[in-house]
């Protein structure tokens, strides 16, 4: 008799279903988590193919590691770790790929008239370079602290605080353009 695994499934219960490899309860899981974790993915790339993708690739590590949860963290806070990491990874894979382009990167690259929007910090947010949006993300979003960026990264803790330090002055300087203009 298969469970009837809903919305309303206790955590441990949908664990139990996964660990026994219920689809199901797989599905659920899933579904609770999905749109969280799809936003983390895409704050961090900035691209929604690339975002699925990470989102694809991070639930197939749930499943397959699920049984390695310690329920340490909260489930929500080891799935996000693990879709982050992802994140991370195709995002180093892309800017491997991307050359530079000084303009595209050249002030002023958010143009508003009405004021700050959410909107509008978020575009520029998504213009600041990989490196600095990525820690300003990690930290100023999600609220990771430098040590756990600086792992995830694999960098140090002052080279996390130094890539967010740079990531608020482009916003700030942004920022005082728009408003000046």
């Amino acid at each position: 008799m298969s469970h009837p695994y809903t919305a309303a499934t206790s955590e441990p219960e949908l664990l139990a279903g996964c660990l026994a490899q219920h689809r199901p309860a797989q599905q659920q899981l899933y579904q609770r988590y999905k749109a969280a974790m799809f936003s983390c993915a895409l704050r961090i790339l900035r691209d929604a193919d690339l975002a699925h993708d990470a989102l694809q690739e991070a639930f197939v590590r749930v499943f397959r590691q699920l049984d390695t949860f310690r329920r340490e963290p909260t489930l929500g806070a080891w799935i996000r770790t693990i879709v982050v990491r992802q994140a991370l990874q195709l995002l180093r894979r892309e800017s491997q790929m991307e050359v530079y382009d000084p303009l595209r990167h050249a002030e002023p690259l958010v143009a508003w008239h009405d004021g700050l929007t959410g909107e509008a910090l978020d575009k520029a947010i998504g213009e600041l370079p990989a490196g600095y949006r990525s820690v300003f993300c990690l930290v100023e979003v999600e609220g990771y602290s430098h040590r756990e960026v600086a792992e995830l990264l694999g960098v140090s803790e002052g080279t996390s605080k130094s890539q967010l330090y740079h990531a608020k002055r482009q916003l700030q300087v942004k920022l005082q353009y728009l408003y000046s203009a």
